[in-house]
């Protein structure tokens, strides 16, 4: 290639009359001049110069090409045993990496499996704590209602009102422990009938009941007519015999100073007289109070109080005492009626077989009396509003 590039180019252009060129067989004004040869001979030799050059640059050319494609050919196969080696390791690496990705995708399925099982987990403890809390509040509710319902027949049928109040404000208490605010409206009604039950009047209803457990206690000292005892009356008095006056010393002298003063001295048949007087006057007074005793006159209202035998007095004194117990039961069950009824029908039986002129029996009358004079009739109001609030709320849920 050097030589090609010192290759004089400029006695290029001395060609030009090749154009006009003929050869010497085609020409008829041919001439085999010593000139003519030389120049052509020079010619062939430019031209196998200029042969031999293109050879050797196509040579060079090739050999160069050659060269590099071979060292372009060494480039590329350790170039592709490099990239075997690292398609090997690549391999190798990707096996490592599928048998790492297959142990994680183990890993991560049993992860899955985990995950969706605490998740079935949670969601069914979140289930069991909804139920348990919305069963938490219906056991509440339930038992409130309860409590308010039993409050109510007690207030309806026995007239409790601090019972009711009691069961009140522990409901109001067990809602409170409570942040809900649906609970306001139950507690709202729960107030109002707190109120309306302190509003009551009151009655002495324990007061009422002691004055009945005294007249209870009266009935066995109080007497019946059956064992009324006569009065004695009293008798008279015997006569004094009279004083005779005393002798002194001097007897004729005091006899003389009171002679003037005492009355003449009776005989002795005036003063047996006297005396025999006197002894039957007091033993018919006797007589007479004996008779009196073995023959009574006496009204009564019921005849059969007076042929009562001893035990039958019994069952009478029990008898009493039963009516006053059963008007104590009506007294504090707030039974009016019942309560009245057995007053009555305990003063009944003490004005048909009691002594009415003994002093307990008086007593006990005018205890019963003052008792059955206080007042019971007292409208109690009903707790509907509460019972109406919690199941309201509860057929709302």
């Amino acid at each position: 290639m050097n030589e090609q590039q010192s290759t004089p180019e400029p006695n290029l252009p001395e060609a030009k009359p090749e154009a006009s060129y003929t050869s010497p067989a085609s020409s008829p004004h041919f001439s085999s001049a010593p000139d003519g040869a030389a120049a052509l001979r020079r010619r062939m030799r430019l031209l196998t110069v200029l042969l031999l050059l293109v050879i050797a640059a196509l040579a060079a050319q090739w050999w160069t090409s050659h060269t590099e494609l071979r060292s372009l050919r060494n480039e590329v196969a350790q170039r592709l045993q490099s990239g075997d080696n690292t398609n090997n390791e690549v391999k190798g690496v990707l096996k490592a990496v599928q048998e790492n990705t297959k142990e994680l995708q183990a890993k991560v399925s049993v992860l899955d499996s985990k995950q969706a099982e605490s998740q079935s987990q949670q969601l069914a403890l979140e289930q069991m704590y909804q139920d348990l809390n919305k069963n938490r509040d219906d056991w509440a509710l339930s038992e409130i209602e309860d409590v308010l319902s039993t409050a109510d027949q007690q207030l309806e049928l026995a007239g409790n009102v601090q019972g009711a109040l009691i069961a009140l404000q522990n409901a109001d208490k067990n809602l409170s422990r409570s942040d809900k605010p649906q609970f306001i409206a139950i507690r709202r009604a729960i107030a109002r009938d707190i109120d309306r039950l302190k509003a009551l009047p009151t009655v002495d209803i324990a007061g009422i009941a002691v004055r009945l457990d005294s007249a209870i206690g009266q009935v066995d000292n109080m007497p019946l007519l059956v064992d009324e005892k006569p009065v004695e009356s009293a008798t008279e008095p015997k006569r004094m015999q009279p004083i005779k006056p005393a002798k002194a010393a001097n007897g004729k002298a005091a006899g003389d100073a009171k002679a003037a003063d005492l009355p003449a001295e009776p005989s002795a048949w005036s003063q047996w007289l006297a005396g025999a007087q006197d002894t039957w006057q007091s033993m018919s007074t006797e007589m007479w109070a004996e008779l009196k005793q073995l023959v009574r006159i006496r009204e009564v209202q019921a005849p059969d109080a007076i042929l009562l035998s001893p035990g039958q007095a019994y069952f009478v004194r029990e008898n009493l005492k039963l009516r006053l117990l059963n008007a104590r039961l009506a007294l504090l069950s707030r039974n009016e009626f019942a309560f009245r009824n057995d007053l009555s029908a305990a003063q009944d039986n003490i004005a048909k077989y009691f002594d009415t002129r003994a002093k307990q029996v008086q007593t006990t009358q005018a205890l019963l009396k003052q008792v059955q004079g206080s007042n019971l009739s007292i409208q109690m109001p009903s707790l509907a509003e509460s019972l109406n609030a919690v199941r309201n709320y509860k057929a709302r849920r």
